[in-house]
């Protein structure tokens, strides 16, 4: 007998998420910070006292179920859009009807709006006018950032909730309130979980409670009964919740990338593999990594160690050639060899200081003796006239005006870490040269 043998002796008429789903505050697991006893959210709830919002926040995390114990708990009509569903009639046609129920009966109209980031400009904009005049108070639902995905004139108007991952321990409880529940849960069925198989499904489902309850139905679904009662072991449960959910949306992308990169310049090399696992895991593009790590191997290493730079580009070539999973590891090369090196930002500094002066001062005409000299025509208009070829003279070098203005403050002033103290001695060398030959430009 197989899986799938196992789950036609079984039926659940409602799927275990949607059955499980809460239908008070006091049944709502996690989020304390914002429905915790005493917060604003949990008040205003209480109160039928609510003005538009957007629940923010990754899958599985309760951002519909609140916008259901709302529709339970307030005396306003409850109305619910699907963004990837609903067009602009039907907001329209929401409306209207909250026009009418407004006028004619004093009552309020809530409209939930589940995946809000998915209507279009044009579509957002046809919310506003409501919500401005309090026609209809809005409730979106969105896993992403609404300050990127929802037009700034609605996010103005609601209050934004960030809703987390729920903790290990939220899981655990949802999961056992759904193996013991008679009435909406698998009580009734004799179900017997193993610690262990508890233990996998609330951390692999990582934060989202839809996960660990599909993977709890699945589980109980394709388990043979035995003597009467379903045993849920670890091997069932790691069948059944194999691979961690991983949500990665936009504010994931540039969050994650900002913490690798954070973490090579702050040295820690095993942070930077930590990120750089997730990225890979998320399926980030490889490219794009690799090109933040050749901007980081200049901007925060540079000088300090220039084959920090070489290094990063040998990796990206690296990805090009082998793809992945073979490329990960020259990556984590590259970013070991990022965190590891000493650290200097000072030619990020001094390409900005020699940026910012030039747009102070405007162009500025080459001096003549370091134009072109090769071309037809160019010594009678005395280009190059003067030029002193460095290697002409002991040890490569001679007194020379390369800029076309004196210059006060130099654009690169090395540090004395790692590679750049050499440097740094190089040029304090050469500065007491020139400063005892004398300028040579005329």
């Amino acid at each position: 007998m197989d899986l799938f043998q196992y789950s036609s002796k079984k039926r659940i008429e409602t799927p275990l998420a949607d059955a499980m789903r809460p239908r008070t505050l006091e049944e709502f697991a996690g989020q304390e910070e914002i429905v915790g006893e005493g917060c604003l959210l949990r008040r205003a709830i209480q109160a039928d006292k609510l003005g538009s919002m957007i629940f923010y926040g990754p899958p599985g995390t309760g951002k519909t179920t609140l916008a259901y114990i709302i529709a339970r708990t307030t005396e306003s009509n409850f109305r619910q859009l699907n963004a990837v569903t609903s067009g602009v009639k039907d907001i329209r046609e929401v409306i209207k009807e909250a026009g009418d129920n407004l006028n004619f009966h004093n009552k309020k109209t809530i409209l939930f709006i589940d995946e809000i980031h998915r209507f279009n400009k044009s579509q957002q904009d046809a919310l506003l006018p409501a919500v401005e005049k309090g026609v209809v108070l809005v409730i979106g639902a969105t896993t992403e950032n609404p300050y990127f995905e929802v037009n700034p004139p609605l996010v103005s108007r609601a209050r934004i909730f960030a809703l987390k991952p729920l903790g290990e321990e939220d899981i655990k409880k949802i999961l056992k309130k759904a193996i013991t529940d008679e009435e909406r849960g698998l009580g009734k069925y004799n179900v017997r979980m193993d610690p262990d198989a508890l233990d996998h499904l609330s951390q692999v489902a990582d934060g989202d409670a839809r996960s660990a309850l599909n993977a709890l139905e699945l589980a109980f679904l394709t388990t043979e009964e035995k003597e009467g009662v379903t045993h849920i072991t670890l091997s069932v449960a790691e069948e059944s919740i194999q691979r961690r959910s991983l949500p990665y949306g936009r504010d994931d992308h540039y969050d994650t990338i900002s913490a690798f990169i954070k973490s090579m310049r702050g040295s820690d090399p095993d942070a930077a593999l930590y990120w750089l696992a997730k990225m890979l895991y998320a399926g980030e593009d490889p490219k794009f990594i690799c090109r933040r790590m050749i901007i980081h191997a200049s901007e925060d290493v540079g000088m300090a160690d220039p084959s920090a730079l070489l290094v990063a580009v040998a990796a990206a070539e690296a990805v090009e050639r082998v793809g992945l999973p073979e490329g990960r590891i020259p990556m984590a090369q590259a970013a070991i060899h990022i965190a590891t090196a000493p650290k200097s930002n000072a030619c990020y500094l001094a390409i900005s200081r020699a940026q910012k002066l030039f747009e102070e001062m405007g162009n500025r005409e080459v001096p003549g003796h370091l134009k072109d000299s090769s071309y037809r025509g160019a010594t009678e208009l005395g280009h190059g006239e003067n030029y002193k070829y460095p290697h002409d003279y002991p040890e490569g070098y001679v007194a020379q005006d390369y800029l076309p203005f004196k210059l006060t403050e130099p654009f690169y002033t090395p540090t004395d870490r790692g590679r750049e103290e050499d440097v740094a001695r190089r040029l304090d060398e050469l500065k007491s040269r020139k400063q005892g030959e004398g300028s040579c430009r005329k």
